[in-house]
Formats: structure tokens, sequence, C-alpha cells
């Protein structure tokens, strides 16, 4: 291109989404997904009238490494829920299934291996079938890890924790409980749906204070940051596979070694990691999640109808469990 040619010779602007465009340039709409306009205009479309309100904080706590990976004990938490046979599809390609949430937190012996899902939060559904838990739930990478000397050992239980949109329930109710049982130096946190990514968010805030190092790995980057975490590993995937691509081992272990490279080398609060895997060739797939502009009308109509026979059930198991509502900061 000649000196007379360039557009800012000639008036014309260069657009890096245009076929004319360098080829090293991404489309402009490959980015993160701002999964909290998306969530809060989906809601609404829902028919919820009150935006829900993701938790902020200005300061965010944290505590170095206080020896190495290598000899330290590491803690698992997941927002991931035990299969609960009776309580509807919860296996690959099942819907939203609030009948399979849980609202106490729960331990699990990592000894052994444990059938986690995730039917009960609002992952992508459209770009992944939960097929894979090691997506989810990277227990078995962790232990293989521990087998060969990258960390010293994986604590005895892992921790589930509970996302309930009530921040306050989550912050006076929940974390004491998993404070008081994480017996660990360093603690691993995966994250699934928008406010899966909250509450680990709030848990890993709680865990520093308390003297215990932590990482999320997670997939909505605006949440986290929003929130304040001390260390944060973004992986740009759909929403359910904060641990790396399904069945793919190596992109499983690399974003673990990931996680524990962003553990060992935060130089303060706020660090966030991008890992370099890319999901796919093309982003068109960030344009679909919890998007109103691309669902019909009659089909909104529909999900409103679903998304209210959902509150009520999750209503009722919160209920039975002595959870207390109405405490979020909007409605969900």
């Amino acid at each position: 291109m000649s000196q007379a040619d360039h557009p800012a010779a000639t008036g014309r602007s260069l657009d890096p989404s245009g076929p004319n465009a360098p080829a090293s340039f991404a489309h402009d709409d490959d980015v993160p997904i701002p999964y909290m306009k998306r969530t809060r205009d989906w809601y609404l479309a829902l028919g919820y009238g009150n935006p829900y309100r993701y938790a902020h904080f200005a300061d965010v706590p944290f505590t170095p490494l206080k020896k190495p990976l290598s000899g330290s004990t590491v803690a698992l938490f997941t927002t991931a829920a035990p299969f609960q046979p009776g309580k509807g599809p919860q296996g690959p390609g099942a819907p939203y299934n609030a009948a399979a949430k849980f609202y106490v937190p729960y331990l699990i012996d990592t000894a052994k291996d444990h059938d986690l899902r995730i039917s009960h939060v609002s992952i992508d559904r459209r770009h992944t079938s939960m097929e894979d838990p090691d997506c989810w739930f990277p227990l078995p990478m962790l232990r293989s890890f521990a087998a060969r000397g990258r960390i010293g050992r994986v604590a005895e239980y892992a921790h589930g924790v509970p996302t309930n949109r009530s921040q306050r329930h989550t912050i006076e109710v929940d974390i004491p409980i998993l404070l008081e049982r994480c017996r660990a130096d360093v603690a691993i946190l995966v994250a699934n749906c928008p406010v899966c990514h909250q509450t680990l968010s709030l848990v890993a805030r709680a865990l520093e204070a308390a003297g215990i190092s932590s990482v999320i790995m997670g997939c909505a980057k605006d949440i986290v940051e929003h929130v304040g975490v001390p260390r944060f590993l973004f992986s740009d995937f759909p929403l359910g596979n904060a641990a790396g691509k399904p069945g793919d081992p190596e992109s499983q272990a690399a974003t673990l070694e990931l996680a524990l490279r962003v553990l060992e080398s935060a130089p303060a609060p706020r660090t966030t990691v991008q890992s370099p895997q890319r999901w796919s060739a093309s982003h068109e797939w960030k344009l679909d999640y919890m998007n109103v502009e691309r669902v019909p009308a009659e089909e909104i109509a529909r999900m409103r109808e679903e998304s209210q026979q959902a509150r009520a059930t999750g209503k009722a198991i919160r209920e039975s469990a002595g959870v207390r509502t109405g405490e979020a900061r909007g409605a969900g």
C-alpha cells in the first residue's frame, strides 16, 4: 500500500473486522463474554423486575504462598453437585434442573472418584454437552500432579459450595463452614455458572483473609474481576469448562498447570492470567449465551414459564434445607 492509498491519507477507516483487515486482527466480537450485562438483560426479559447486582469490593486480600507447591497441601472447591438419582435429568445434554441443586456445603473424600454434575447451574448448554466431568472437577488431574510431585498432596476432602444468589447467605452462613473445614495451604476453586463465579470469588476472598492462598479457574472474566479476587486463571471457553476442554487431557493438564503457575507468580492481588488456549477457530459461540437479541419472542415466553417453575422448585429446596430467602441484592 502506497502512502497515498493509506486509510489515514484517503479518509477511509480501517475496519479491523472487515474483509480487508490484516490477517492478524481478531473480530471485534472476539472478546470475553459480558456475562453481567447478558444475565441482567436475560432475567429482565424473563420477568424479574429488579436487575441482579453482583458483589463488588474495592480492596482485595492477598496471601503469598508460604512454601513451595511441591510441599503444599492443595484443597479443591467446586460448585458441581453430587448426582442425585430420582431428581430428573442430570447427565450429558440435560436441561437446567433446579431439582438437582444443593444448598448446604458438602465434603467428599479425595482418595475416591465421585460423580459430580452441573445440570443444576446455568452453564453454556448450546456449545458444551456436560460429557466430561474433568472439565469442571479436576480431581483426577490434581491427584496425578501430586503423584509426580508438582504439589505436595491433595487435601483429604474436596469442598462442595452452594451457588446461592444471596451474597449475604454465602458470606454469613456458607463461608464460615468452609473455613472451619478447610485444612490446606492452598485452594483451587473451579467455577461454572455466572453465580458460581461470584460465589467462589467470595470464598476465595475469605480464604485469603484467613491465610490460605487461592486461585480461581473460571470462564466469566467480568464477574470475577468485578468482585475482586487475589488470583484468577481465565479460560475463554463456554461456561462449564473452566478446567479445560472436554475429552482433551492435554488441555486439562495445561490449564491446571497454568493455574498453579498463577499461584506461584502472582505479584499482587487482582492478578488475572488468560489461558492461551482457544475454544475454536470461530468466535461465534460467544454471541449465543443468554443473548436476548438472538432468541425469538415465543421462545422467551416459554423460557419465562420454565424460569418461574424452576424458581418455585429452588425456593422449596432452599426452605426445606433451612436456607433463608429473599436476601440477594436484587432479583436473580
